[in-house]
C-alpha cells in the first residue's frame, strides 16, 4: 500500500461516519460549495470527538499523521495537544493531517477564525479531566465549548452570522447537546461520564448506581423528564432562527430544530426510560416536526 493511500484511510474512516449522525451533515439540497465546506468542518469536529472518546480508527494512523510517537498514541491529552498544534497550521502554515488540509481552503474561503475550532478541542480536553457536572450552569458552560461552536460555524460558512442569529443558534445547539446526553446516559456511564447535573440528581434522589441499571426507575425517569423540558425550552428559544433565514438554509436549520424536537418526543414515548438504549424518532415523526418548525409552530 502506498504512503498516499495510507494517509487517506483515516480521512475516509472519519468522513464515513457522517451517514450515522443524528442530523444531516451536508444534505443534498444545499449548494455544492456549502456541502464541501460543511463536510470539511464536519471532518474536523468528528475527528476531535473521536480523539476525545478514544474512537480513532485502529492502527495508529491518526497519531502518526499528527507526529505523536507510538508510545504516546493512546494518550488522549497528548493527541489533543498535537491536534491543536496542527489546527494552528491551518491558519499559518501547512497542516499534517489530511482532514485539516481539507479544512484549510474552507477556512480561507469563509474567513473562519480559530475560536470555534479551539472551543471543540477544549471541550474534548475537558472530557478527559471532568466527568461530573455539579450544576446546570456548569453543564451550560461545557455546551458553550462542545456544541455552540458547531452552529456558529454553520452560520459562518453560509455567510449568515449576526449577533441575534448566533444567540438563537447557541440555544439550539445547547439543547441538542442536552438531548444527546439524555439519549446516551447509559453509553456515557460506560465511559465513566455523567452529564446530568449532580445537584439535579440529588433533588430527584437519583444515585449514580441508579444510572447503571438495565431500566430506569421512577426517580431517574422524573429527572430525565425535567432535563428534557429544559432542552425543549431552549429549542423553543432558538427556533426563531429558522424564520430569520431563507431558502435551503431555512430547511437545513429547520431540520436541526425538528431533530431535537423529534428526539424529545421519542424520549417521552419511551416514558423517559433512556437506560435500555437511546430512544430514536422515526423518519415520519421527524418529517412532521420539520413541517411544524417551518410553519413557525411548536
Amino acid at each position: 500500500m502506498t504512503g498516499a493511500t495510507t494517509a487517506l484511510d483515516p480521512e475516509r474512516a472519519t468522513l464515513g461516519k457522517a451517514a450515522g449522525e443524528n442530523f444531516p451533515v451536508a444534505p443534498f439540497f444545499l449548494p455544492r460549495a456549502w456541502r464541501t465546506d460543511l463536510m470539511a468542518v464536519y471532518g474536523f469536529a468528528r475527528l476531535v470527538d473521536d480523539i476525545g472518546d478514544g474512537d480513532l480508527a485502529p492502527g495508529g494512523a491518526d497519531a502518526r499523521l499528527l507526529g505523536v510517537p507510538p508510545e504516546e498514541a493512546e494518550d488522549r491529552l497528548v493527541l489533543l495537544d498535537a491536534f491543536e498544534a496542527d489546527l494552528r497550521r491551518v491558519f499559518d502554515g501547512t497542516p499534517r493531517h489530511p482532514l485539516l488540509r481539507r479544512l484549510q481552503p474552507t477556512v480561507r474561503r469563509r474567513a473562519l477564525t480559530p475560536e470555534p475550532f479551539l472551543g471543540l478541542i477544549a471541550a474534548n480536553r475537558q472530557d478527559q479531566l471532568v466527568t461530573r457536572y455539579e450544576t446546570y450552569d456548569d453543564l451550560l458552560a461545557y455546551c458553550e465549548l462542545s456544541a455552540n461552536p458547531v452552529g456558529r460555524l454553520v452560520l459562518a460558512v453560509t455567510g449568515t452570522s449576526t449577533p441575534e442569529r448566533i444567540r438563537r443558534s447557541d440555544a439550539v445547539c445547547t439543547a441538542l447537546q442536552i438531548v444527546e446526553h439524555l439519549q446516551d446516559v447509559a453509553e456515557d456511564m460506560g465511559r465513566d461520564r455523567i452529564y446530568l447535573p449532580a445537584s439535579d440528581m440529588k433533588r430527584f434522589h437519583v444515585r449514580e448506581a441508579d444510572l447503571a441499571t438495565p431500566t430506569a426507575g421512577a426517580s431517574v425517569r422524573a429527572l430525565v423528564a425535567y432535563e428534557a423540558e429544559r432542552a425543549r425550552e431552549l429549542l423553543n428559544e432558538g427556533a426563531p432562527l429558522v424564520g430569520s433565514v431563507h431558502g435551503r438554509l431555512k430547511l437545513l436549520l429547520a431540520g436541526f430544530v425538528a431533530g431535537g424536537r423529534a428526539a424529545l418526543r421519542a424520549i417521552a414515548a419511551a416514558e423517559h426510560d433512556v437506560l435500555p438504549g437511546p430512544p430514536k424518532p422515526g423518519k415520519l415523526q421527524l418529517l412532521r416536526e420539520v413541517g411544524v418548525t417551518l410553519r413557525g409552530e411548536g
